[in-house]
């Protein structure tokens, strides 16, 4: 009998039922907001800006507002924090950053360093004990909580730079993992420091037939390519020869839609996907119950956060925040509209707009999806097209012609004195559909999704065009740009030297 495992769901079904007292989201925000101008007010960032002022005022949250600009990475590194990379102290947030983590995110080719503060590694750990206890509201056998959990992030072998050291964010969380805790920790303590991805996949596909996992979490792409690794060395037709027990699925990162189809033919019995929404600057975010498309966004710690409506109004054609955008409170906003999301974080990031943008599907209960990237989108001549409708489209593309698409990008160029746009669709397996029919189809499901898209298709974006090409081009292409495993996502939508980049190694294949 699983007596540990039955202690374990009878703890987390206990502690999935606590109701606390019921608080506002924009309360508890306020409160979240005064907290963190309390801690930062004798920083050089929070007498810069007068926190101690804005706190005396009869509205912090508005005064903070008008008071603090928007801030990008470029804009934060160069004027706050490369301080904090020579070792000052106090400059952002209180004491010294001793970890950076380390982000490209999916637009820029040099990595950024943000700043991982000891108050937010609390804020991560908390937010992950409450992901974890939602666990208790599934319907999972007793002896399911004594299985191995399998975390496929970045190695915790960090870079060490004179008293700081950096990394990808989940390597060094991973690197405070309770002893208690490691004997269910998978890949184990060795062979998370291997920073060679695809070595540490050869291992862990040789290690996967010696471990009874019960849990993995990471990026799609990259838990596909295991999987996939693991089938074809152990010539099986699910991962639940391998893993019989495995019952749940944690990912975030990047809207799973596209990946579905595919991770269906890995699995032989029911398994539950749970999205979480992680970024390098805090845990957003997190799935909080069964079979629902949305997760809530976590209010009270360490995180306030403002919501940019994602409009011309407020974005320039590049994607970049204009300076007198508007920005919302969680209060304000309406549910169905697209935002660009501002963090000011317990780790000295202020009005700082991460790149993401979401939309709330249930206000009150602050309850959102994510939605694409304020880089990540098309309006070559007005089209509008977002990541959500090419996730969308390239979903329905899949099931309608039944092939997998899991990995996919487009990019705009120049067509008769106008503009076209080029698609690149990644294939798994022989499959061979016919190459005019999926482009016309793609056309005809963007038209559906998309009013302005389909206004500009009759006049002035003159076509689509079509690519299939292996689903592993992808993953070779980010291993040639240093960039395979971990967090890094390939991106949706090609710009500038990253589609000359990609246009060459298509050419080199």
């Amino acid at each position: 009998m699983p007596v540990i495992g039955a202690l374990i769901k009878q703890g987390l079904k206990l502690g999935s039922r606590v109701r606390l007292r019921a608080t506002s989201p924009e309360l508890q925000q306020q409160k979240e907001l005064k907290k963190l101008l309390m801690k930062a007010k004798d920083t050089a960032f929070g007498k810069h800006y007068g926190f101690s002022e804005i706190l005396s005022s009869g509205s912090h949250v508005e005064n903070f507002q008008q008071r603090i600009p928007f801030h990008n990475y470029n804009s934060i590194h160069d004027q706050w924090w490369h301080r904090c990379l020579k070792e000052e102290e106090n400059v952002c947030w209180p004491g010294y950053v001793k970890y950076f983590a380390l982000s490209s995110g999916t637009s820029e080719a040099a990595s950024k360093h943000i700043p991982v503060t000891r108050d937010m590694m609390k804020s991560l750990k908390k937010a992950s004990i409450r992901q974890i206890l939602t666990l208790g509201k599934y319907d999972l056998p007793a002896e399911f909580f004594e299985k191995g959990i399998l975390w496929l992030g970045g190695s915790t072998d960090l870079k060490k730079h004179g008293g700081y050291y950096e990394g990808d964010v989940s390597g060094i969380s991973a690197r405070r993992v309770p002893i208690w805790f490691q004997r269910y920790y998978k890949p184990g303590k060795n062979l998370r420091l291997e920073k060679d991805w695809n070595q540490k996949l050869e291992e862990i596909t040789r290690q996967a037939k010696d471990w009874d996992i019960g849990i993995i979490t990471g990026v799609p792409s990259w838990v596909q390519l295991l999987f996939e690794k693991i089938m074809d060395r152990y010539q099986v037709q699910s991962i639940h020869e391998i893993w019989p027990n495995l019952q749940v699925y944690v990912h975030g990162g990047v809207s799973f839609e596209p990946y579905r189809k595919t991770f269906s033919r890995f699995f032989s019995k029911k398994v539950h996907f749970i999205e979480v929404y992680p970024a390098s600057e805090g845990f957003i975010a997190f799935q909080t119950e069964p079979d629902v498309q949305h997760m809530k966004l976590v209010l009270n710690n360490g995180i306030f956060y403002e919501f940019v409506p994602f409009n011309e109004r407020n974005f320039n054609n590049s994607g970049e925040l204009l300076p007198n955008a508007e920005s919302l409170t969680v209060s304000q906003v309406i549910a169905g509209v697209d935002y660009a999301i501002l963090l000011s974080t317990c780790a000295g990031a202020w009005r700082y707009l991460i790149g993401d943008t979401v939309r709330f599907t249930h206000v009150e209960k602050a309850e959102l999806q994510i939605t694409g990237r304020t880089k990540h989108f098309l309006s070559l001549v007005g089209e509008h097209l977002s990541v959500d409708n090419m996730n969308r489209a390239v979903d329905r593309l899949s099931g309608e012609f039944n092939v997998d698409f899991s990995e996919f990008c487009v990019a705009g160029i120049p067509a008769e004195g106008s503009f076209a746009h080029h698609w690149y669709l990644g294939i798994n397996g022989d499959a061979r559909p016919d190459t005019q029919a999926l482009a016309k189809r793609l056309d005809d499901l963007l038209k559906e999704l998309n009013d302005d898209y389909a206004v500009e298709r009759a006049s002035a974006l003159k076509d689509l065009r079509l690519e299939l090409i292996p689903v592993n081009h992808f993953y070779e292409f980010m291993t040639s740009n240093g960039r395979l495993g971990g967090q890094n996502k390939f991106p949706r939508v090609l710009k500038s030297t990253q589609l000359e980049d990609w246009k060459s190694f298509l050419i080199g294949k």
